[in-house]
């Protein structure tokens, strides 16, 4: 089934070439279906191409999507132009009477810093409280779940002596889990990270539970037992190459980075 998209959007472009269903606002108003209402709250600087990835997985659902891209009120951005945000992009302010069937909250490069140090914490904070009443699920990922862990259950992030940078291996602890369906025992998924959280600390949460680890890159997927809350630690929606992409960036801005591992052939 479609999902369904502003016009004009360019992942609509890149989306039609790889086969993919979308279907923009305009056609999608002439259809009597009701399909799933789904927030992509985006904090990563490339937007575009994070959007692209969300809905080019969005389209794999067998039910028709709304989704219905949202930024920060108070947060510049540098690396999307303007008109892009404007044109595409809600805030808190213009859905905060809306109810949505989930929300995706992505990762941001602030790792690094202090939680409340970030320029959106508080309204990033506004935000979880108000997908409280008005999302059924939230998936939370990469730095967004170690934010939604802290913010919910105060479980800290740790620093790490070295970058997670690769795709590592992976195993289900929970087998039977429905959000889980479909898994092999043990997968892949990359990961692209600075600090972490750790499974102890996890585990100390009576209303949590792990469904998949990592022995090189700690805790994978960590749900509320009610299955609302699902923080993934890595980078799912990842293209095949956004590593390298990131990898090529901090070589030519002269950072000390290390091959990702198990990513490139031999």
């Amino acid at each position: 089934m479609p999902i369904r998209i502003p016009d004009n959007l360019p992942a609509t472009e890149i989306l039609n070439r790889e086969n993919i269903f979308v279907m923009t606002e305009d056609r999608a108003c002439h259809q009597d279906i009701r399909p799933l209402k789904i927030g992509i709250l985006n904090l990563m600087p490339a937007k575009i191409t994070t959007e692209t990835q969300l809905l080019r997985l969005l389209g794999n659902t067998p039910l028709q999507v709304d989704a219905v891209l949202l930024q920060p009120k108070n947060h510049q951005s540098k690396n999307t132009p303007e008109e892009h945000l404007k044109a595409f992009y809600k805030t808190l302010d213009e859905v905060s009477n809306e109810n949505f069937d989930g929300m995706v909250i992505t990762g941001a490069p602030v790792e690094q810093m202090d939680f409340e140090e970030v320029d959106y914490w508080d309204e990033l904070t506004e935000i979880l409280d108000w997908a409280e009443h008005h999302v059924y699920s939230t998936f939370y990922i990469c730095w967004a779940a170690q934010a939604g862990l802290y913010y919910h259950y105060k479980i800290p992030k740790y620093p790490l002596t070295k970058k997670m940078f690769g795709v590592f291996e992976h195993t289900v602890n929970q087998k039977y889990t429905k959000l889980l369906r479909g898994f092999d025992d043990v997968f892949m998924a990359p990961h692209s990270r600075h600090t972490e959280v750790r499974q102890a600390d996890i585990e100390k949460v009576s209303e949590l539970e792990i469904l998949s680890v990592s022995k090189e890159a700690g805790v994978y997927i960590a749900v509320s037992k009610d299955e609302r809350r699902v923080f993934v630690t890595g980078h799912s929606e990842y293209d095949p190459l956004t590593l390298k992409a990131e990898y090529d960036r901090d070589i030519v801005k002269g950072m000390k980075i290390d091959v990702p591992r198990n990513y490139y052939p031999n």
